[in-house]
């Protein structure tokens, strides 16, 4: 067995690239530790999250291929690989391996839904009985990778029950201190949230989908739920709500320099999020009761033809709003697009003018 863990940056065209790698074997020794050089403009090292700043990265030579040829040898005659939510470092490594451990589905938090995975610092704490780094610290990839293999360990030589308690210092970090900005444009340096976003608060970037290199993602991180609310309050924007009833501002801006555009900032709202999905059966009435009876009897000859006269309108009804909807989606595209090729020539011009 192996296990690794990656630190990935930002970079201006919107994507991620790996900048640093580890990985230990069942022993704990250390197979690789090395800094990647993302051969492309940086936008955003993440430093508070990374701990890595671009100094370390002066003078690295090794690159991503040189990494991929160390590791493939690591990873042959069936040596399983082991990290934690390692979706993500094989994203960031560009390669795919068959025989994995992932720590983040081998454990489950107890009393909590499938698709809330714990934390490494968690499953370090609930299973290690240690803390894995001190709160607020940037993450130390060569800790993670030793961590996440120390509990592959833990579980294959003592067994134990997969289910663990959530630890109360992460219970008290709710979600709803947080908001989530999204679309952001690339542009838009994610410091610079700082000048659209009211309030103290620290910024952690979301990895990008596939296809959305003109856009990102960012949590904005508060020391507390108030906080959180009186910044989203104080925000100017349209109140909406996402699709799962979450409520959001489409924020608009005009940054120093020279780059216009918008965003949208959600609030979490995990309690009321959780309560809309999980809805609890309730008994009926007997008026319930009948009218469903009344509902089971069999229809008249006239009751089924004026069914099926109402069931075709509706049908006519939904395609007309379908294919609205779908208009409504390209024109929607279309705007992104032209606002995306607008800010990028907005940042080429500024930078030939030495502002």
């Amino acid at each position: 067995m192996v296990a690794i863990d990656c630190e990935m940056v930002l970079c201006q065209d919107g994507t991620e690239a790996l900048v640093r790698i580890c990985a230990v074997d069942r022993n704990l020794e250390v197979k690789l530790n090395e800094f990647v050089n993302p051969n492309k403009p940086v936008a955003d090292y993440r430093t508070d999250i990374t701990g890595i700043t671009a100094g370390d990265l002066e003078g690295v030579s090794c690159s991503l291929a040189d990494v991929q040829t160390s590791l493939k040898k690591l990873l042959s005659h069936g040596t399983i690989l082991v990290g934690h939510s390692l979706h993500n470092d094989l994203r960031a490594l560009k390669m795919d391996h068959a025989r994995v451990i992932d720590t983040s589905y081998v454990f489950k938090y107890q009393g909590q839904t499938s698709n809330r995975r714990p934390s490494l610092s968690n499953l370090c704490k609930s299973v290690l009985g240690f803390d894995l780094r001190k709160i607020g610290s940037p993450h130390n990839c060569l800790d993670d990778a030793i961590t996440a293999m120390k509990l592959v360990l833990a579980k294959l030589e003592c067994g134990g029950d997969n289910i663990i308690p959530l630890v109360c210092d992460e219970a008290q970090e709710p979600e709803t201190s947080k908001l989530l900005v999204h679309r952001i444009p690339a542009a838009v340096h994610s410091q610079e949230l700082h000048k659209v976003i009211p309030g103290d608060f620290t910024v952690e970037v979301k990895a990008n989908k596939k296809g959305q290199a003109d856009k990102y993602s960012a949590f904005v991180n508060f020391k507390n739920q108030h906080e959180a609310n009186e910044a989203f309050n104080k925000l100017e924007g349209d109140l909406e709500k996402d699709i799962g009833g979450r409520p959001q501002k489409l924020v608009s801006f005009h940054l120093d320099s020279g780059v216009s555009g918008s965003c949208y900032v959600r609030k979490m709202d995990a309690n009321n999020y959780s309560k809309d999905k999980e809805v609890t059966p309730k008994k009926r009435s007997l008026q319930d009761e009948e009218a469903v009876v009344e509902s089971k009897k069999p229809k008249t000859e006239d009751q089924c033809t004026e069914l099926k006269e109402a069931a075709g309108a509706g049908c006519n009804q939904c395609e007309t709003h379908s294919m609205e909807i779908e208009k409504l989606k390209k024109d929607l595209s279309h705007r992104d697009e032209e606002i995306s090729t607008l800010n990028k020539i907005i940042v080429n011009l500024v930078r030939k003018q030495g502002f």
